[in-house]
């Protein structure tokens, strides 16, 4: 249970973000406005259908990732390093707060963020074509152990970071080139057999491909994997990448304990 407070450096960072819509909301929706109609109203009228979906309606989970995590990445790591920068995070480390309640304000607000704005882009994808999701429940697993993780990762981001340059390249160089190659334009099925094993070493192809089984009903791993192990594949999936999420959380927690980056 949250103590006053952790709840009250929950909602100052919500706040951070909340009050400055046009900031934090406008970016993604306008971007991915773009993105539908480009790839899908433009490209997607020449592709055919793949998996039996329109090509609009496949990348839709992908892009729904991407804005996702994101913007949890974003929040973190800017929050994170933003009170480096201006001195003002050891009014919260000298707080009588333990370091997994300062973790877990951090955290909770940015992957809030995060879905946020992953709902703006489902909304935004609507508008050019009809969505029904197939499996709620694992859906909204996904959405919140993904957002969490990189929310977790800002977190480190924040900490490593020597500039705001760095922040930058984190997220415009490694993080979007990863979900690019995650199997958002494209299935896997479609890939040469090599390419197809090179892909499982991206951790993005799993989220994508979680968030396409909560929205569509559809994953490439059910399609590639042996009939008998089809129906545990998904599950398996999320059960990795909420133990990932899980270390990355401890990690931020050991770092924050031992004063990483925290200090000069």
């Amino acid at each position: 249970m949250w103590t006053v407070g952790s709840r009250a450096l929950f909602r100052r960072e919500l706040l951070r973000f909340l009050r400055r819509p046009k900031n934090t909301f406008m970016p993604p929706a306008i971007t991915n406005v773009l993105y539908f109609a480009v790839f899908g109203v433009i490209l997607g009228g020449r592709i055919d259908e793949i998996a039996g979906f329109e090509y609009i309606l496949f990348i839709l989970p992908g892009l729904i990732v991407l804005g996702t995590i994101s913007n949890a990445f974003e929040n973190a790591s800017f929050s994170i390093f933003h009170g480096r920068w201006n001195e003002y995070i050891h009014e919260t480390l000298t707080s009588p707060l333990s370091y997994a309640e300062m973790i877990a304000a951090y955290v909770g607000a940015s992957a809030v963020r995060g879905l946020i704005v992953g709902l703006i882009i489902a909304a935004v994808g609507r508008l050019f074509v009809p969505i029904s999701v197939a499996n709620a429940a694992f859906l909204v697993a996904t959405m919140v152990v993904i957002a969490a993780l990189f929310a977790g990762l800002g977190i480190v981001g924040g900490l490593l970071a020597r500039d705001f340059d760095d922040l930058t390249v984190m997220n415009q160089f490694v993080l979007r080139p990863l979900v690019f190659f995650g199997a958002v334009f494209y299935s896997l099925t479609i890939l040469p057999t090599t390419w197809q094993y090179v892909s499982l070493l991206n951790p993005m192809v799993y989220m994508v491909d979680g968030v396409r089984y909560g929205l569509l009903g559809y994953s490439d791993f059910l399609e590639l994997a042996p009939a008998a192990y089809a129906e545990i594949v998904p599950l398996a999936s999320l059960a990795v990448l909420a133990t990932l999420t899980a270390l990355v959380v401890a990690l931020d927690v050991y770092l924050f304990k031992i004063g990483f980056g925290l200090s000069d």
